[in-house]
């Protein structure tokens, strides 16, 4: 339990300083800072909903939501007893991560993002869009734990035979 509690404490505290430094850096100068032109820069944005600024539910219920995902893997990670780095590492992540964006939803009620790469900004279908969002590091972190899971199912839950079984 101790990689999954430096993990998650990792994600929150690099998470928690790199939007302050958004806010000082980024909200006030109203601009953003090019990295590779026309493909990364850091550009603040504020968030109200959730992934891709989906809104769905009004900002209380997706607190209450973010803590009950968060919970339920606090719980299951601590019931289990596979303690292999894969496992413990997903999970850290996507804990860590959710913990991250709470604290921003409780503080002032939205995500402080400011991570964005312009893979396709323009016209598709007669609508203005942006491929890809602007996020942060904790968003990153759930994206990783996710992609861990779905890519290192196996070796994470070596007990399954990766069948759904109904009944």
């Amino acid at each position: 339990m101790k990689l999954f509690t430096m993990i998650a404490l990792s994600v929150i505290a690099a998470d928690q300083l790199t939007k302050q430094l958004a806010v000082s850096f980024l909200r006030d100068m109203q601009q953003s800072i090019t990295i590779i032109p026309g493909f990364f820069s850091f550009t603040y944005a504020e968030n109200r909903g959730v992934a891709f600024g989906m809104e769905f539910a009004p900002p209380f219920i997706l607190l209450m939501l973010t803590g009950a995902i968060v919970l339920g893997v606090l719980v299951f990670v601590a019931r289990s007893r596979n303690r292999s780095p894969l496992f413990l590492s997903a999970f850290a992540l996507i804990a860590g991560g959710g913990i991250g964006n709470m604290i921003d939803r409780i503080a002032s009620g939205r995500v402080t993002d400011f991570i964005y790469f312009d893979l396709y900004k323009g016209e598709l279908f007669g609508h203005w869009v942006s491929l890809w969002p602007i996020f942060n590091i904790a968003d990153s972190a759930i994206t990783i734990g996710a992609c861990m899971l779905v890519l290192f199912y196996n070796r994470i839950f070596p007990d399954t035979d990766g069948t759904c079984h109904a009944g």
